[in-house]
């Protein structure tokens, strides 16, 4: 990285294009998009306490059936019609663009996913998290979040104890941003911590660099860093301690 007068390093911005591994399995399909991959000669395909960002797609009528989740947290980001969610607990819940779903699987949390059949088609991101620590107690989160502002980012989830309306065990902010064509946002950040950002919708320019549909970038280094839509965009960022300690035992999110 550059070096500025103060000594700081200066942002390095490393773009992806889509992902070129999925699965499909008919009436649901996923992407699996890996942040660690970015990074040139990076040797872990997850980015710290980020394992990968999954665009997954259910058609009207889908029933995933009851599964178990261990030693990782998944959140599932909603952002138009609905995924409806039961367990082994007895919960039935409809996740939507107003609510946010976190699984603390810890050791061991079954689940089933399902669409109706007068379900619009869903296409989501599930956001895969490595813990701290393994076998921790399981638990179930499912929160109303703040209406979207256009043009600002707006905070999902973050490390327990902080002010997130959902949280994670380990060190990733999540935020979103409906941003309009030409508008700009700085980067959301910590010092010291990297930052991931995924296109779900349209296209942005980051730190003068292109990024477009389904498309990201990783971010590492000091200083602020804008983002401007080229044209409408639906924006996912998280912040990410890259040295948090972590597990790597998850169902999925190894």
């Amino acid at each position: 990285m550059d070096e500025s007068a103060t000594g700081r390093t200066r942002p390095e911005i490393h773009t992806a294009p889509r992902t070129d591994v999925s699965q499909d399995q008919g009436q649901f399909r996923t992407h699996f998009n890996f942040p660690g991959r970015a990074v040139p000669d990076h040797d872990d395909h997850g980015y710290g306490p980020l394992a990968t960002v999954v665009e997954s797609f259910m058609d009207p009528g889908t029933l995933i059936r009851m599964h178990q989740h261990r030693n990782e947290e998944i959140v599932s980001w909603v952002p138009a019609g609905v995924m409806r969610h039961d367990d082994r607990d007895g919960n039935e819940l409809v996740t939507d663009p107003d609510h946010l779903l976190v699984m603390n699987a810890g050791r061991g949390f079954w689940h089933a996913e399902e669409t109706l059949p007068d379900d619009p088609p869903l296409r989501m991101l599930q956001i895969f998290v490595r813990p701290h620590s393994l076998d921790l107690e399981p638990g179930l989160q499912h929160e109303r979040i703040p209406d979207p502002t256009p043009d600002e980012w707006r905070h999902l989830f973050g490390p327990e104890g902080g002010d997130a309306p959902l949280s994670v065990r380990n060190d990733v902010d999540c935020f979103d941003c409906r941003l309009d064509d030409g508008a700009t946002v700085t980067l959301p950040g910590r010092e010291g911590w990297d930052t991931y950002l995924y296109v779900f919708e349209g296209a942005a320019e980051v730190g003068g660099e292109r990024v477009g549909y389904t498309e990201s970038a990783l971010v590492s280094g000091d200083g602020d860093v804008p983002v401007t839509a080229t044209e409408d965009a639906i924006l996912v960022a998280f912040a990410v301690d890259p040295d948090a300690p972590v597990t790597r035992q998850g169902t999925i999110g190894r």
